[in-house]
């Protein structure tokens, strides 16, 4: 969750344009990660270390690290420590924005800094989560105090934004909430409610091309038109999201939750929805927008 946030957080502190944090979340899977934005991340080199060796890369023929510890700004210890990490999301996206030229070293540096003093990141939480740390930055990306249930809402919010990487993707960035929905009769809307204890409508709108693309990645299918297969898809989604809550709140909470059946249908007509928390869910293919009644 660590590393959509921190699309979520470049893109709010305007280090980023929405059309270059689309563009970094498709380059991402393509990315190869580089020694010196791992060595910036560890703390291990400067960004003006960094673009040093980048010098003198550009006249000898010389590996990055091999120049790196020749000019003492690491260990050789460091390199295989480097060497040897598994690349984690929130990286390969920093460094796909460095290679397209969004942002400098410098800049990468001083994001990640303070990306994680603001919220008390740890890189044991990046690469790992954290239960509590979801918390804060679900905190930081929405007020839920007006709620009939705040902590029931933020679990619920925790648990999407981590279903969304099980069975979508890791490539995605959480928008700006919003809070109301507008009447539309081009959006599609999977809708399924929530009662016995936490009585909400749950849903989620789409337009007809981003839902394709998304039913295509939940279901690990290629479909090119709106038909009974992508509204199956949409309403699995949500049966099984929705369902994973219920169990995880009879688990945690003693509270039993039912279910209605989810169904998808064509047209908004924002009266039928009240008082709602919109979360916007920016992926490379658009927009998808998921909706809980307050």
């Amino acid at each position: 969750m660590f590393t959509q946030f921190f699309g979520n957080y470049l893109l709010n502190e305007n280090l980023v344009t929405p059309e270059q944090l689309i563009d970094g979340l498709q380059a991402k899977k393509n990315t190869r990660m580089k020694l010196g934005v791992l060595a910036i991340n560890a703390g291990y080199m400067t960004a003006g270390q960094v673009e040093t060796v980048h010098m003198k890369q550009s006249t000898m023929d010389k590996r990055f690290g091999d120049i790196a510890v020749e000019c003492g700004f690491v260990t050789s210890e460091q390199i295989d420590e480097l060497l040897n990490q598994q690349p984690q999301g929130y990286l390969l996206l920093g460094q796909a924005f460095v290679d397209k030229g969004y942002m400098t070293n410098a800049q990468f540096e001083d994001a990640i800094r303070t990306y994680k003093e603001k919220y008390s990141l740890t890189d044991e939480d990046l690469n790992e989560g954290e239960d509590g740390k979801s918390s804060v930055m679900v905190d930081s990306l929405i007020d839920l105090s007006s709620t009939s249930n705040p902590d029931l809402y933020k679990e619920y919010i925790i648990l999407l934004m981590n279903n969304l990487i099980r069975f979508t993707g890791d490539d995605y960035t959480p928008l700006k909430p919003e809070f109301n929905l507008s009447d539309n009769s081009e959006l599609y809307i999977t809708v399924q409610g929530i009662n016995n204890g936490f009585d909400v409508d749950t849903a989620l709108v789409a337009d007809e091309e981003t839902l394709i693309q998304f039913a295509s990645r939940y279901a690990d299918e290629s479909f090119t038109e709106m038909n009974e297969y992508v509204d199956a898809s949409a309403c699995d989604f949500m049966n099984l999201h929705n369902g994973l809550f219920t169990v995880n709140m009879s688990n945690e909470k003693e509270l039993e939750l039912k279910l209605t059946p989810p169904s998808t249908k064509k047209g908004i007509n924002a009266d039928d929805h009240g008082d709602v928390i919109v979360l916007p869910v920016q992926y490379p293919f658009g927009i998808v927008k998921f909706v809980i009644t307050k």
